[in-house]
């Protein structure tokens, strides 16, 4: 590692403070006196290597020429972005913890360095971990994937390599296409999980699924959107905010963009969004 960022080329490093590091240990440890030399025992040395190569692009890119927005690659695989808040450079790492960018552009002989005071992390989490982790949120949408499966598929590719854009209704989203379904007014998503319904959440789960990593600064406006269902749906902007149009002309609110994951993103919607029938 030392080697690496001695070597003549061009590399941005993205340089925590020592409270960062600090900070970090007492996460790391739940230690509220630890210090960052509490982080360097052999136990950590495959952790603490990964997330030092998480703070290294292998491109020189200074401040002007950040991609704000847009999913950043470091030299050690996973993606973070970063965001202008308040006309600040902020940075969201692979665990949806912030970190602020406090000093841009220190010229180095072989790049760029960017100081920041929070240690970034890689992701840890799928798309499916991250749902459950995020209970009771999305406990409906995690029943509804457990019981859509054959022999568990969908959980097991939602857990895989990806990438993937999950587009995820809340509990409430479900609960309310419950209703609308059954036609009872009192029926909640638990209703929806019966034998007779299973090929039509399985089409309606992959429904908001999309083979590739798109985040907020990527998505195409008032274009089809094809997900692995088959079928399309639109994303578009107005005085509302970010809104879909599935395939039955139905509209669903986008709450929340770029929950990152070690797989892909989420987007969370307020409506489940339905293929056209």
């Amino acid at each position: 590692l030392v080697n690496l960022l001695s070597a003549s080329g061009t590399l941005t490093v993205f340089a925590p403070t020592n409270d960062a590091f600090d900070a970090l240990a007492r996460t790391l440890t739940g230690n509220a006196n630890a210090r960052a030399t509490d982080i360097l025992v052999p136990a950590n040395k495959a952790l603490v290597k990964s997330v030092l190569q998480y703070h290294v692009l292998t491109s020189q890119v200074p401040s002007s020429a950040i991609p704000f927005g847009k999913a950043i690659t470091p030299a050690g695989g996973g993606f973070f972005k970063i965001d202008l808040v308040a006309n600040k450079p902020v940075i969201t790492d692979g665990r949806n913890r912030i970190s602020n960018i406090v000093t841009t552009d220190i010229a180095a002989s072989n790049g760029v360095v960017h100081v920041i005071d929070a240690v970034l992390l890689p992701a840890d989490k799928t798309v499916v971990q991250t749902a459950i982790a995020s209970a009771p949120q999305f406990t409906s949408l995690v029943a509804a994937l457990q019981f859509a499966s054959d022999n568990g598929d969908l959980v097991s590719t939602l857990s895989g390599t990806g990438p993937f854009t999950v587009f995820a209704p809340t509990n409430a989203a479900f609960d309310a296409l419950a209703r609308e379904l059954t036609g009872n007014a009192t029926a909640t998503a638990a209703d929806l999980l019966v034998p007779a319904n299973k090929a039509l959440l399985r089409s309606v789960l992959t429904y908001h699924v999309v083979a590739a990593r798109v985040v907020k600064a990527d998505i195409s406006l008032n274009t089809p959107v094809t997900t692995v269902q088959g079928s399309t749906f639109v994303i578009q902007s107005g005085a509302a905010g970010v809104t879909i149009t599935d395939g039955r002309n139905r509209v669903a609110n986008i709450t929340a963009t770029d929950v990152l994951n070690s797989n892909g993103v989420v987007h969370v919607i307020d409506k489940v969004i339905l293929p056209p029938m």
